[in-house]
């Protein structure tokens, strides 16, 4: 489904701006190619929380994954009691005062470094003798190779903390470990995998052989993209399982569930001029839509173009104090008015995660429309307690 369906039969009147609103229909045929990948190749796909984790909608998620993963012990929660199916665990560093309760959920539990292994190790063990649940350990390698080009989100630039490198990988602390994570990818093609696995295999396959019951080849498979190469996928997942028999592979995407399955509806509140019309919007670059700031990136908005390629062409930002709370320049077939409503297209994945209550702002509602039964349904609106309960 392209993204301009997304807003095709919403009444977007209904929504108190600004919101969120999740179709489910998008988001069902992206669980279903992701499903796809798992009935051809025996892999298992796991939801990465870090990139959505809209529990209302967790039922239909559960419906095609085998489970969720998380990067620590909130979102292990958050998978464990509202998703279901298998936990999945890995952070850079596990804190002591945390790690009972992970043991208490997980099933798969990823530490960074053997050293982490070696400091957590006991824990582990005890919390299974004492509860008799299996808790399958395995360690994040850094092959050293990636094809991502800004390091805000290349886990493998030079001296990232993700990961263990080869010189790193001191098998003799790692008795006991069952499965390799390794996460190189961000928004990238099939193609990527296939030229990153060889690196992966070259350091540390001989360890996949001796000792490995999984191989988890981490997230940033853009499945869900329309140009996606499935059938490289999963030939690259196929011949990988046939190198290595005995060892089960798992996929943890976390925005390629969500990718082009939401919107956020917003309003006009003001316009100005300051040698360039400006508009300010009830909704935020800095507190809404993080992502337009960090990666950076221009979000589409339906209905709109290109600065010059309209009549008129505005700057749009947020309501906070924040200078560069700006979300870009587009153009618009007549000018903008207090009360017009915009509406920002692939807003489901690493937008509601991300959202924060800087100066006050009121957070997104969320809410879900299926275009199959024409329902729209509000999930939550947020308020003034919600801003008050972070702050203690």
């Amino acid at each position: 489904m392209s993204s301009a369906l997304l807003v095709a039969g919403i009444d977007i009147s209904k929504f108190s701006t600004p919101c969120f609103v999740v179709n489910l229909e998008a988001l069902e045929n992206n669980l279903k190619r992701l499903d796809e990948v798992q009935k051809r190749t025996g892999a298992k796909v796991l939801a990465a929380l870090k990139g959505f984790a809209m529990h209302p909608v967790a039922p239909l998620v559960m419906k095609y994954l085998k489970g969720t993963t998380a990067s620590g012990l909130h979102e292990l929660i958050h998978g464990a009691k509202e998703f279901g199916g298998e936990a999945h665990v890995y952070c850079p560093a596990f804190d002591e005062r945390d790690f009972g309760k992970i043991c208490d959920l997980a099933h798969h539990i990823v530490f960074n470094s053997p050293n982490q292994w070696k400091r957590f190790r006991g824990a582990v063990e005890n919390h299974s003798k004492a509860s008799g649940k299996k808790i399958s350990c395995g360690i994040r390698v850094n092959p050293e190779y990636s094809e991502i080009e800004t390091d805000l989100y290349n886990p493998c630039f030079k001296h990232s903390r993700l990961g263990t490198t080869l010189a790193n990988f001191n098998e003799a602390l790692l008795d006991g470990i069952e499965g390799l994570h390794f996460h190189t990818l961000c928004e990238q093609n099939s193609d990527t995998l296939a030229r990153t696995l060889p690196h992966v295999e070259e350091k540390f396959g001989k360890f996949i052989d001796s000792q490995c019951h999984w191989v988890n080849f981490g997230g940033g498979h853009h499945i869900t993209r329309p140009d996606y190469n499935v059938d490289l996928l999963c030939e690259t997942i196929n011949a990988f399982r046939k190198r290595h028999p005995y060892v089960e592979v798992y996929l943890e995407p976390g925005e390629a569930v969500a990718l082009n399955t939401g919107i956020l509806v917003t309003q006009v509140l003001e316009t100005l001029d300051n040698e360039m019309p400006l508009a300010i919007l009830d909704t935020s670059a800095s507190t809404h839509m993080p992502d337009v700031l960090e990666m950076p990136y221009r979000p589409q908005i339906v209905g709109a173009g290109v600065p010059g390629e309209k009549s008129v062409t505005y700057r749009l930002g947020g309501l906070t104090c924040l200078a560069g709370d700006v979300i870009g320049d587009y153009s618009f077939d007549a000018p903008l008015s207090p009360g017009d409503k915009l509406v920002f297209l692939d807003m489901a994945h690493y937008s509601m995660v991300k959202t924060t209550t800087f100066n006050g702002v009121k957070l997104a509602s969320l809410a879900t429309y299926d275009p199959r039964s024409q329902q729209a349904k509000l999930i939550k609106e947020f308020g003034y307690e919600d801003y008050k309960c972070r702050l203690g």
